[in-house]
């Protein structure tokens, strides 16, 4: 696979354009993937336009893209978990260094060491991966998960990043029947957050500031919606909740939302405001709350999500676009514009 048609930034301020791109050769424990479907993410518009330059300067021309969905076109002489023909997935991570304590108990998200699939140092072709914005990709086996056929694969694909995101944290703090969790944000996160929340038997709350939203949030498995601009609904509920998933990126009011926190109730962000949020000690000192973030998920836990999404039929929900809308679809993002993920059709690329 030598060379494939890809979409690529040249710059910060450039829009995705046509371009070719390098794949490397499979190599004995590499499986190589055609590409059906690439959710779009957040995520790609920070590193196409440089926006995360303190933390990962973007290196040009990039290709974005870690939600990939296609099926197996070749496999190494080592791999025995694929097969060609197979529905696979690759998310957002392509190698560890596999040692680290991380690595070692499953945790590949929290190794020091990842490669990312897109905008990591390439071992194999030098310079910077790329990602799934592109025809066809190659990956080492223990970075592949196998897809649930019964999935659509269209909506499976943000599944490997909105949903081991919000899966990931909900696993962790053992949320289930007889606990009451409220969701932060009815988004691409969010809704996901919604819809395994209520797969895993809790009494699911969504906090919005569009009251034009209650409808969706009950239609995607809420129990519950509170308007959080109405203080008074806000106040009925102080000291309730068992757990809280806050899925918003803008800049809010994090101590609102701890004190919904029952006693030893924890709040998890997994969205990423720009600017560091003011906590106050008190509300978690005479609560014993807890505050906490959470990253992705780790393979075998990706695969677990996968699993579980197999048998209870969830994918995102996604509005499916050709290729070359795909500048329209981030300024759209920009203004939510979208229920609640896009999702390329890479078929659009091929022709």
């Amino acid at each position: 696979m030598p060379n494939v048609k890809a979409y690529s930034a040249a710059s910060a301020t450039s829009p995705l354009a046509s371009a070719t791109i390098e794949r490397r050769e499979p190599t004995d424990n590499d499986v190589a993937i055609d590409i059906d479907f690439c959710g779009i993410c957040h995520s790609d518009l920070h590193y196409a336009r440089n926006e995360w330059a303190d933390v990962m300067e973007t290196v040009y021309p990039c290709v974005p893209g870690h939600e990939i969905i296609g099926r197996v076109t070749a496999v190494g002489s080592s791999v025995s978990k694929f097969k060609e023909g197979d529905l696979v997935g690759v998310g957002c991570l392509v190698d560890s260094d596999r040692t680290c304590p991380n690595c070692q108990e499953g945790l590949e998200n929290y190794c020091p060491n990842f490669t990312l699939t897109y905008g990591s140092p390439d071992p194999h072709l030098g310079g910077v991966t790329l990602g799934g914005y592109s025809e066809g990709i190659v990956v080492d086996q223990d970075f592949v998960l196998s897809i649930p056929e019964n999935l659509d694969p269209a909506g499976t694909a943000p599944l490997l990043c909105a949903g081991i995101t919000t899966y990931s944290p909900l696993r962790h703090w053992n949320v289930g029947e007889g606990m009451k969790v409220g969701v932060v944000g009815l988004g691409g996160l969010g809704h996901m957050g919604v819809k395994f929340a209520h797969a895993f038997g809790a009494h699911v709350v969504v906090f919005t500031t569009s009251p034009g939203k209650k409808d969706d949030a009950m239609r995607l498995g809420a129990d519950e919606v509170i308007v959080s601009t109405d203080p008074d609904d806000m106040g009925k509920h102080i000291g309730t909740f068992d757990f809280i998933l806050d899925c918003v990126s803008a800049d809010h009011d994090i101590n609102a939302y701890v004190m919904q926190l029952k006693r030893d109730g924890n709040l998890t962000l997994v969205g990423a405001p720009e600017k560091p949020m003011g906590v106050a000690a008190f509300p978690l000192i005479f609560g014993r709350r807890s505050l906490s973030g959470s990253a992705i998920g780790g393979i075998a836990e990706t695969q677990e999500m996968l699993d579980f999404c197999g048998k209870h039929n969830i994918t995102s929900d996604v509005e499916v676009i050709p290729i070359d809308k795909i500048n329209e679809a981030y300024e759209r993002m920009l203004r939510s514009d979208v229920k609640y993920r896009f999702s390329i059709d890479m078929g659009s690329l091929k022709s």
